[in-house]
């Protein structure tokens, strides 16, 4: 299998939950990072995840071209993990999932950068129903019309330590007396484990004959909203009801806390992930995935338990659910 040697790789979003993870992995594949954010000043802890001097800070705004150039000149590689959950004025679906890959992929042709990764979503479809879908898959279309050799990674929903999605249901669990069965809570996950999605990364940074190719990254087992609820509710120990919510009903609850949410903070629901909702989130019959890149996938007990536990009565001291069993045995 041929390989690129670690050079320098240019890394766009690498300071959020996955880009992080994708920072240390490059690192110790032996890259030098160069980690393009909008506020470096607020990134510091990015640096000791490799060696001295190997990871360096840059600002860069993805919405300017000048920025973008600078940021990838004299890189051999770039990653592009931009995206977000959902819109908060100029911070848009189109903006930051389409704009900017165009931008990152104009100026890594321009600039002769070597590989490109560019990081999207099972689900993606240029025609999709749900907006953030729908730009995930416009801007695949326009990187690989600009450079038909990128590597298309689409992970199922991350998870680990700072996930959002088992975290958000925990902390809700926490404070409401019901959590919301969306849809009946029948939408099917893939959970793949953000360590693995890192790995995939840099290796698809790294091995010459990933271009070109698209892989879809899904952990071991198929999970149902609903399981996943009850699993979570489990691990922390926690007795709510489960009460199920029509996606017409959700769709309206979610319009209503995207326009009524506080002003710097996400909205717990939107719309738009109510729709998303609508279609499993699995990997595709046939597609490549972690196996293709020799990765074994990670399962989500395996993993959940080591940060779930924070959302227990009494912390790190409570009962874990197994020794809760066999009390009661």
């Amino acid at each position: 299998m041929s390989a690129f040697s670690p050079g320098l790789v240019t890394v766009f979003g690498g300071s959020g939950f996955v880009g992080t993870q994708t920072v240390r992995a490059l690192a110790k594949a032996g890259w030098r990072v160069r980690v393009a954010v909008r506020n470096p000043n607020l990134a510091p802890e990015l640096r000791p995840l490799g060696d001295v001097g190997q990871i360096q800070l840059t600002r860069c705004d993805v919405t300017s071209k000048a920025d973008v150039a600078a940021a990838l000149r004299g890189a051999d590689a770039a990653v592009n993990l931009v995206g977000v959950l959902h819109e908060a004025g100029k911070r848009s679906f189109q903006t930051l999932h389409v704009d900017a890959a165009v931008n990152i992929a104009e100026a890594a042709r321009d600039l002769g950068v070597g590989r490109l990764v560019q990081i999207s979503a099972i689900g993606a479809d240029a025609n999709g129903a749900a907006d953030y879908a729908r730009t995930k898959g416009q801007a695949e279309a326009a990187v690989r019309a600009v450079r038909p050799d990128a590597v298309i990674i689409r992970p199922s929903i991350v998870f680990g330590a700072g996930d959002g999605f088992l975290n958000r249901f925990a902390s809700m669990a926490t404070m409401a007396p019901a959590l919301p069965l969306i849809g009946g809570g029948e939408t099917k996950f893939q959970p793949v484990y953000v360590g693995d999605v890192a790995e995939a990364i840099a290796r698809a940074v790294t091995r010459a004959d990933a271009a070109g190719r698209t892989f879809e990254l899904g952990g071991p087992e198929v999970w149902s909203f609903k399981s996943i609820l009850q699993y979570i509710l489990r691990e922390t120990g926690r007795d709510r009801l489960l009460a199920p919510l029509p996606f017409f009903a959700a769709k309206i609850l979610g319009g209503f806390m995207q326009m009524t949410r506080f002003v710097g903070m996400a909205p717990p629901l939107t719309r738009d992930q109510v729709v998303m909702l609508e279609t499993d989130n699995i990997v595709a019959p046939g597609a490549e995935g972690l196996a293709e890149l020799g990765i074994e996938p990670t399962g989500l007990e395996a993993i959940a338990p080591s940060y779930l536990w924070r959302y227990r009565k009494g912390g790190q001291f409570a009962e874990g659910p197994a020794a809760t069993e066999l009390a009661a045995a």
